[in-house]
């Protein structure tokens, strides 16, 4: 059993090792809820159940914390799209619709989702996370992206775009929904299942990649 004397100790005392994520977890939670702007360290130290002095020994400023959450939180996701494009040996239309697929559960449909509607949402004020953000993931999302079409071109699957402004055109439905999420879904009436959404917009994705047939 427990003693009471260890059990009321502070999280900070208990678990050290798990402060980190403890407070990455806190910030999470109070950017998505208030923004970049009106978030205070202090807060996410109090949610995180840290002093602010605690907070500083693992991020020495707001923008940090920030990095360090993207880097936590949205880039594993990432890297392990990224090895499965390259270990893929089915069709690229297959892989395309499981990556749009894999993506819009794990981010779209999940708290993360409030990382790319803050970024999007403030860019304007703070351009030193709008340029992490675009160099850490907008820009490794298009190469992931564009390697796919530029695949499905070569094995005859694609017909020929232009895969530098296609990649936009693949990931645009998911960002609308991301923002749709935060925006306006709380005034629909019956919000539409995520799995309809991402069904359609492959439906109407493939439609327009698909190779016409020789005359």
């Amino acid at each position: 059993m427990v003693s009471s004397a260890k059990r009321n100790k502070p999280r900070w005392q208990r678990r050290k090792e798990a402060r980190p994520d403890e407070i990455l977890a806190a910030a999470l939670e109070l950017f998505t809820r208030y923004g970049y702007a009106a978030t205070r360290l202090a807060d996410v130290a109090a949610r995180a159940g840290v002093s602010k002095g605690t907070l500083y020994l693992y991020f020495p400023n707001k923008a940090e914390l920030f990095k360090a959450l993207v880097r936590r939180a949205l880039l594993p996701n990432l890297a392990e799209a990224e090895a499965q494009a390259a270990r893929f040996c089915g069709s690229s239309r297959e892989l395309l619709g499981q990556l749009v697929g894999q993506f819009a559960r794990a981010v779209v449909d999940s708290p993360l989702s409030g990382i790319p509607k803050l970024v999007i949402s403030e860019a304007g004020n703070f351009p030193e996370i709008a340029r992490f953000y675009f160099e850490e993931v907008i820009q490794r999302v298009q190469r992931l992206v564009e390697s796919i079409l530029a695949r499905g071109m070569r094995r005859g699957e694609f017909r020929r775009i232009d895969t530098a402004l296609a990649w936009r055109v693949v990931v645009a439905p998911l960002v609308l929904q991301v923002l749709w999420k935060h925006s306006f879904q709380a005034y629909e009436g019956e919000p539409a299942r995520l799995e309809r959404y991402v069904a359609a917009h492959l439906d109407l994705l493939f439609h327009g990649l698909a190779k016409e047939p020789a005359a």
